[in-house]
C-alpha cells in the first residue's frame, strides 16, 4: 500500500479506521510525526523515520510503539477506498480534522487522547455550536422524575441559545435531545458507533431529526458497530466538547459517571441534579456531589450561572413567596407576634411579651391595625380574623 506523504486528510481517515479512539500511544506519536508519516510507518511495519531521538531512547515507549504498529498493521484492510469515502460524503457525512475551521478547539485539551478526526453529519457548524454548549447525561433506565427534570432543563437551556450535547442513548440522553429539538434549539449527539450504523437502532428517527438542525458526531468510521468499551471512550468527547456537564440521574455504576470524571479531570464545571436518597438511580449524582465537588443544580438558571463567563447569566437570589409580614420592621414584627389570635391582650401585656417599650407598642399597634393585621376587641388587641 502506497501512501501519499502530503495527504494528511486521507492519512487521518485511514488512522481512524485502523486505530482505537483515545489510544495514548497514537496521540504521543502524532505529537512527534505527521499523520502521513505514522500511516507510512504502519504500512512499513517499523517506527517512522522522522521519530525524534528522545523518543527512540525510551525503551518502554519503543516497545509500546512496536506492539501498536503490529496491531494497527493487521487492520490495514479496514481502510476504505476512495469510492467508499465518496459514498459516505454523498450521504451527508463529512470529516472534520484538527486545524479545520469547524474543529472544536476545546477538544485539544484532551492531549494525547484527542480524536484523530471526527466524522460529522448535520447542518450546524460544529465549532460554533460547541462554543456555547452544555452536556446533559444520565441513566438509560431513567425514572419519570429524571426524564421530567431533564426535559425541563434541556428545553430551557436550548431556548436561551445553549447547545445540548449528549450521547444519543435511551433514557436521559434521548430526553435531553428531544427537549432541545422541541424548543427549536441545537443539539449534538456523540455516538459510540459509526454514523451510518447509528446505535441504538431504535433512535433512527431521532438521529435524523438531530442531524436536521444539529449534528451527529463519532470517532468511528461510519459503518462501524459499537463495542462495550467504546461507550466509555466516547464519554471524554461529551465532556470535552462542552462548557460544563450536568448529570441528571445516575446509578453508582452508570456510564454517566465516566463523563463526570472526564469533566472533573478537565476542570470543567460539573453539576448534578439531586434526587430521593432512597433512589438508586440518584445515588451516582449524590456520590459526585459528595466526592467530586459537583454543584447541585435544579434548573436551567442554576446551570447558566455556573457555565457562563464571569458576571454573565446571574440572577437574583431565590426566596419564597413574599407575604405582608415580610415588610414589617423588627419592632412591629415583635409586637405582632405578641398579639394573640384568640381573646385579647392589652398594650402593657403586649409590651412585656414583645420586649418593646410601651410608647413603641402604642405606635406599632396603630400601624398594624391600619394595615389590617390586628383589631381591637372587648378584651384587648387580637389578630384580625380573615373573612
Amino acid at each position: 500500500m502506497t501512501v501519499p506523504r502530503d495527504d494528511e486528510r486521507f492519512a487521518r481517515t485511514a488512522l481512524s479506521c485502523v486505530t482505537d479512539p483515545g489510544d495514548p500511544v497514537l496521540g504521543a506519536l502524532l505529537r512527534a510525526c505527521s499523520p502521513a508519516d505514522v500511516l507510512a510507518a504502519i504500512c512499513a511495519g517499523q517506527a517512522p523515520q522522522s521519530l525524534t531521538a528522545p523518543w527512540r531512547e525510551q525503551e518502554h515507549a519503543m516497545r509500546s510503539l512496536s506492539r501498536a504498529l503490529e496491531r494497527w498493521a493487521a487492520r490495514l484492510g479496514y481502510v476504505p477506498t476512495e469510492s467508499r469515502i465518496t459514498a459516505w460524503h454523498r450521504n451527508g457525512i463529512r470529516i472534520v480534522c484538527p486545524g479545520d475551521p469547524e474543529w472544536p478547539t476545546q477538544l485539544d485539551e484532551l492531549g494525547d487522547v484527542r480524536p484523530v478526526l471526527l466524522w460529522v453529519k448535520g447542518s450546524t457548524d460544529l465549532r460554533y455550536a460547541c462554543l456555547r454548549s452544555v452536556s446533559v447525561v444520565g441513566a438509560r433506565a431513567a425514572t419519570s422524575y429524571g426524564s421530567h427534570v431533564c426535559a425541563e432543563m434541556a428545553a430551557a437551556l436550548a431556548e436561551r441559545g445553549w447547545t445540548i450535547i449528549s450521547g444519543g442513548a435511551y433514557g436521559i440522553d434521548s430526553s435531553a435531545h428531544r427537549a432541545a429539538l422541541a424548543a427549536r434549539g441545537t443539539t449534538i449527539a456523540v455516538l459510540a458507533s459509526g454514523l451510518s450504523y447509528g446505535y441504538p437502532r431504535g433512535h433512527s428517527e431521532l438521529f435524523t431529526a438531530i442531524a436536521g438542525s444539529g449534528a451527529l458526531i463519532s470517532e468511528w468510521p461510519p459503518d462501524r458497530a459499537p463495542t462495550r468499551p467504546g461507550f466509555l471512550i466516547r464519554n471524554r468527547l461529551i465532556a470535552a466538547a462542552s462548557r460544563g456537564t450536568v448529570v441528571v440521574e445516575a446509578a453508582l455504576r452508570s456510564g454517566a459517571l465516566s463523563t463526570a470524571k472526564h469533566a472533573f479531570d478537565l476542570c470543567r464545571p460539573l453539576m448534578a441534579v439531586p434526587g430521593p436518597v432512597t433512589s438508586m438511580l440518584s445515588a451516582g449524582c449524590h456520590e459526585i456531589i459528595r466526592n467530586r465537588g459537583a454543584v447541585l443544580v435544579t434548573d436551567a438558571q442554576d446551570v447558566v450561572e455556573l457555565i457562563s463567563p464571569a458576571g454573565d447569566g446571574l440572577a437574583e437570589p431565590r426566596s419564597g413567596p413574599a407575604v405582608p409580614r415580610d415588610a414589617l420592621d423588627l419592632e412591629s414584627a415583635a409586637v405582632l407576634e405578641a398579639v394573640p389570635a384568640r381573646g385579647g391582650r392589652g398594650p402593657a401585656e403586649i409590651a412585656v411579651a414583645a420586649g418593646v417599650g410601651l410608647d413603641a407598642v402604642m405606635r406599632c399597634l396603630g400601624l398594624l391595625a391600619a394595615a389590617g393585621f390586628i383589631e381591637r376587641s372587648d378584651t384587648g388587641w387580637r389578630i384580625l380574623r380573615k373573612q
